[in-house]
């Protein structure tokens, strides 16, 4: 298919993610409001141009699981619904490529065994994780035999989970599902049963409860952030039995999860891509919620402003070079060591500059070096030429020469016949050399012309090519949320190891179904805007006003506080005089400050079209337009088509999210209508019914969409981030008391180094930061017992006999 990359390779959530298309997805429709929100799901739909494969690192699945599909995911309607409304004439859609063929194991938690219910919960099969190694030493430390029951028996508990996460699995069902010889030590399953849940690996979301929670309550939290992470974790936090009030600055739940919603339009403002369900726990979710997921299709044809399509040849050559492009950069950071430029930390986007021009410079190179094969081919031609003249002229002297001698009259001695032999000899051999000379100057000429014929490129890439280049470089900038001059070179992809497997999925009732069906039962606060978090060593207090009037100043106190404020807020706490400032009393650690100032925050933004028609292939969910230069080529660059009703959204991505942020809607709206009458024609394009425009960096409830890994920082800021800060840190060398207990806990996206800028990523985050919380107010109800045998060696043995 012409101009047809592939789509839905990125990093993130796609879209407008959390927090823009993928990352950006703070229109500036419905004022997205939760103050302290993190789910960014980010680059889930964009082309897979990117240089790292695919592949979890944590355990290797069978091919059956690294190919699923999620028709079993899909409402009934959305599986039967065919493309009713044809795209007008100009100009003609290309004909639909025939779809791949999808798997018959639709859904990666079913029929996937022991292993398979492992590998769906991001867990190696056969080995202890370091995490499970530190909370069961005794089980670590024992024989493999051992090591095997407790493998067994966490891996069936997963399995139990997975096939029917809609109601609680409590640890007397377990049991008795749990097969002989592995339910012989019943404390050893009650320990595992308990590790698994506090660790958010079971009963989690949105599910039936078998066994009520408890009534007396032990412990109070305060969450700041009604986002995927807060939510997550507040739901956790309540099933554990301890108190908790969510405080949110907006005036709904979601955070950087929003949708538009308006008659039959809908449309996610912020995340609204499901990066593949092979591993990711919002395959859970999605059954525990009405979700109705539909698969991206990859197809991505490309137009340029004329509205001609990118020929595919031309597409996948420019595809191919930024490939090698990245492949260059990824050689000079991790084998030459080329990361810092005058004492500066080398971005991504420096590099990518720096060897394009090492390769127009080696164009020049071959350029000059093809001048100087054809001045030396034209010199050996001028010699030549020269020393054919001279044979010429030599042979005309010799046969002069021979002919006087051969002529001469009367009889000839011995000595005249040897002069006219020696004479023709050297005529003859004159000829032989003229003969060699002529051949030379064809065999010269022919090179010369077969030289002049195939000159090397002027440039290393014609203005055409770069057009195309820079729509990659665009796509990759929406991928990351920010101009590719601000990422790190040797750090930007660092969690590409942990891309999830299956195709990209959106939800096309509006990604917003999540936050609204977690946030049931919970005691959230809305409006509430923390202006003060006071914590000391016994405790917390957090300060609030009404978010829009500035009023009714309110103070809660906890035993801890969990923050979940976007990376955005918390880097503007760092300011002083700062509209929203929130201040921490004492402040944050210089250790904690440093990070949340080393990584990077983007923006991305979305235009939200709703039409009265479709007038584009309806086959297509997505299409690239190529920008005219390169600092408008985040412009408008990607249109997605995801929803039954007519409606488009572009993204605008790079430098163009930040210009564009101070452009207003109606130039905005537009500059869009412009582009698509570019492509479709002027009498194909309506006006729009309705339209948003996102703006996620003013937005002052998130400052931005979600976290990049930015020039001088690594992936170890998102482990620093996370760490939670006590009010009287404890001394080193020294045993932490009750008085160092940690007090403000963090999570969001930006506070998970696997899966950063996602909304999985954030949610994930809030069960971890459940776990650690409740741990420390509650204690690990799988902690070591008292007694030295468990688990039995009866079950031990059990479990090695054949």
């Amino acid at each position: 298919m012409p101009g047809g990359g592939s789509v839905g390779g990125g990093r993130k959530d796609g879209g407008g993610g959390e927090s823009s298309d993928e990352e950006a997805s703070k229109k500036r429709g419905p004022s997205p409001s939760a103050a302290d929100n993190d789910s960014a799901d980010s680059l889930d739909g964009q082309r897979r141009s990117r240089r790292k494969k695919t592949r979890v690192e944590y355990c290797e699945m069978d091919e059956q699981m690294t190919n699923l599909s999620e028709d079993d995911h899909l409402s009934e309607e959305d599986k039967k619904e065919k493309p009713k409304v044809t795209p007008p004439p100009p100009p003609q859609p290309p004909a639909p490529e025939p779809e791949e063929e999808e798997s018959e194991n639709d859904d990666p938690t079913v029929n996937g065994g022991l292993e398979g219910a492992a590998f769906q919960s991001r867990l190696p099969y056969d080995k202890m994780t370091a995490t499970e190694a530190s909370c069961f030493p005794d089980i670590a430390q024992s024989s493999p035999q051992t090591q095997k029951l407790f493998l067994y028996v966490r891996n069936r508990l997963l399995q139990l989970w997975l096939d029917n996460p809609l109601v609680q699995l409590t640890f007397k069902s377990a049991l008795s599902q749990i097969e002989a010889p592995y339910n012989s030590d019943g404390p050893l399953v009650m320990r595992v049963h308990a590790y698994l849940e506090r660790h958010g690996l079971i009963n989690f979301g949105v599910y039936k409860r078998l066994e009520p929670v408890p009534a007396k309550k032990t412990g109070k939290v305060i969450v700041i952030g009604a986002g995927i992470a807060g939510l997550a974790a507040a739901q956790q936090l309540t099933s554990f039995g301890m108190e908790v009030v969510v405080l949110e600055a907006r005036d709904r739940v979601g955070g950087r999860i929003a949708t538009f919603r308006k008659g039959n339009y809908v449309a996610d403002l912020g995340a609204m891509v499901v990066t593949g369900l092979g591993g990711n726990p919002v395959t859970i979710l999605s059954k525990q919620v009405n979700m109705v997921l539909h698969k991206i299709k990859q197809r991505c044809p490309l137009y340029e402003g004329n509205g001609t399509t990118v020929p595919k040849d031309k597409d996948e050559m420019v595809e191919r070079e930024f490939n090698r492009l990245l492949e260059a950069t990824s050689y000079m950071s991790h084998q030459m060591d080329f990361n810092v430029i005058n004492g500066k930390p080398v971005s991504l986007g420096q590099a990518l500059e720096l060897v394009i021009k090492l390769q127009e410079k080696h164009v020049m190179e071959l350029q000059c070096k093809h001048q100087k094969n054809i001045m030396e081919l034209q010199d050996k031609l001028k010699t030549n030429y020269h020393q054919i003249l001279s044979t010429k002229e030599k042979i005309a002297e010799l046969h002069k020469s021979w002919k006087e001698v051969s002529e001469t009259k009367g009889p000839r001695d011995i000595t005249a016949e040897f002069a006219d032999r020696s004479k023709q000899r050297d005529v003859n051999a004159a000829c032989r050399e003229y003969d060699q000379l002529v051949a030379q100057q064809k065999e010269i000429e022919d090179k010369l012309q077969e030289l002049e014929a195939s000159p090397p490129s002027d440039v290393y890439l014609s203005s055409r090519d770069r057009q195309i280049l820079d729509w990659h470089f665009a796509n990759l900038e929406f991928a990351n949320a920010t101009p590719l001059s601000t990422l790190s070179l040797k750090h930007w992809d660092q969690d590409d190891d942990f891309e999830f497997t299956g195709s990209h999925l959106t939800v096309r009732n509006g990604y917003s179904c999540v936050p609204v069906a977690l946030s049931e039962g919970l005691d959230i606060k809305l409006n509430s805007a923390v202006r003060q978090v006071k914590y000391t060593s016994t405790g917390v207090e957090v300060m609030t006003t009404h978010s829009r009037t500035n009023s009714n100043n309110t103070t809660y106190r906890a035993d801890t506080v969990l923050i979940t404020l976007p990376l955005g807020v918390l880097k503007e706490t760092l300011r002083s005089n700062c509209v929203n400032n929130i201040v921490f009393n004492p402040p944050l650690p210089e250790w904690k400050t440093a990070a949340i100032h080393r990584l990077g925050f983007g923006n991305l933004n979305k235009v939200v079209l709703c039409f009265d028609r479709v007038f584009w292939d309806p086959n297509a969910n997505l299409f690239g337009h190529v920008g005219s230069t390169t600092a408008s080529r985040g412009e408008l660059f990607l249109f997605w088509n995801l929803y039954k009703a007519p409606v488009l959204l572009a993204l605008v991505a790079g430098e163009a999210a930040a210009i564009m942020e101070n452009v207003s809607d109606d130039v905005i709206i537009g500059r869009s209508i412009a582009v698509l009458k570019g492509i479709f024609g002027n009498n194909a394009v309506p006006q729009p019914k309705e339209a948003v425009v996102t703006r996620w960096r003013a937005d002052p409830w998130s400052k931005g969409s979600y976290s990049y890994v930015a020039a001088g920082s690594s992936g170890s800021d998102y482990e620093v981030m996370a760490t939670p800060v006590a009010a009287v840190p404890p001394q080193p060398g020294h045993q932490p008391t009750a008085v160092n207990l940690p007090r403000v806990f963090f999570a969001g996206e930006h506070t998970i180094r696997n899966y950063p800028a996602t909304v999985h990523g954030a949610f994930l985050s809030g069960l971890r930061e459940a776990g650690r919380i409740a741990d420390q107010f509650l204690g690990a109800p799988y902690a070591v017992p008292l007694r030295n045998d468990i688990p039995s060696a009866t079950a031990a043995a059990a479990v090695a006999a054949p």
